[in-house]
């Protein structure tokens, strides 16, 4: 008997800075709302889901930051999510900005985690390649502080067990870096949960702009082709505080191709019944990594640069 897992792709259009949580939480019952009408059995939520996409914004007070990052998860505004997951026994993958301490000591990531069906925290992921710059850039029509604003994720690239299948996530600038699916392959992910906050243009690259939804998709269906998954990959979409974002947020098949993709740039939910044995055509033939892999010439790939 096959496999399947009904994923659903929930695409947040813009939230303004001046929007509470409670209020885009609404915008996300929603949506997990009809996921629940079209029986899926998982829905992913964009980065930074709760709030604006702060980092477009330079900010040297602490306490103004921190306002954007979660202490608690679940939290007194969040706690509804967590609760349709029970109610509807439907999972749900959730980015966010965190704040956490550790040996007395406060860090801030760029966030996911994966709530299983009893609305319980099964997963979590810390975002590592993260984009930008960490000072003000006057040349800049908006700022990309994330260097600033987070440090690099601490959990590696692991993969779940959950859902009767190998879950592994991502987030935003991951995707575009192939090391950040290899990793997922060697371990037999099945379904990557990935969400991005993508601006339509790019300052020191101004003329690719117009290449920003293809080298979106570009990205996400060579990682689904290259390691023989299945991706979710979920946008904050549309013009936010004067900043343009793409969408595009679409479900991919191990095989690479676009099954299903978001039409608006607003809140919109898509679905698909992934087959994950499906994975199996691939992982086990072409990309059969036992196989054929040739990891000791590939020596450079993890050679450090930091500090040359």
């Amino acid at each position: 008997m096959a496999r399947v897992l009904t994923v659903g792709a929930a695409q947040l259009g813009p939230i303004e800075k001046s929007e509470n949580r409670a209020s885009v939480v609404t915008r996300m019952l929603d949506l997990m709302n009809a996921a629940k009408r079209k029986s899926c059995d998982l829905v992913v939520f964009p980065e930074l889901a709760l709030t604006t996409f702060f980092p477009r914004w330079y900010m040297t007070d602490q306490t103004e930051i921190d306002q954007w990052f979660e202490a608690e998860m679940p939290n007194h505004d969040t706690e509804p999510l967590f609760d349709m997951a029970r109610q509807s026994n439907m999972a749900f993958h959730l980015g966010y900005a965190e704040l956490c301490t550790k040996s007395d000591q406060t860090h801030h990531y760029n966030s996911a985690i994966l709530v299983d069906k009893d609305g319980e925290i099964a997963a979590k992921y810390r975002k590592i390649h993260l984009p930008g710059h960490d000072e003000f850039d006057p040349d800049r029509d908006f700022q990309h502080l994330e260097k600033r604003y987070f440090e690099t994720g601490d959990l590696g690239f692991p993969v779940f067990k959950a859902l009767n299948s190998t879950l592994g996530m991502c987030i935003c600038n991951d995707r575009r870096w192939p090391e950040t699916f290899r990793m997922l392959g060697l371990q037999g992910v099945e379904l990557v949960m990935l969400g991005y906050n993508t601006p339509v243009h790019y300052p020191r690259a101004p003329e690719h702009d117009h290449l920003q939804d293809f080298h979106n998709h570009l990205s996400v269906q060579a990682g689904a082709y290259q390691n023989g998954t299945w991706v979710a990959a979920t946008a904050k979409a549309g013009c936010e505080e004067n900043c343009d974002m793409i969408g595009g947020s679409c479900i991919v098949s191990p095989t690479g191709e676009i099954v299903a993709q978001c039409e608006t740039l607003d809140d919109e939910l898509i679905t698909w019944n992934c087959d994950l044995d499906l994975c199996q055509t691939i992982q086990k033939n072409i990309f059969n990594f036992e196989l054929h892999r040739e990891p000791e010439n590939y020596g450079l790939i993890a050679r450090s640069t930091k500090g040359n």
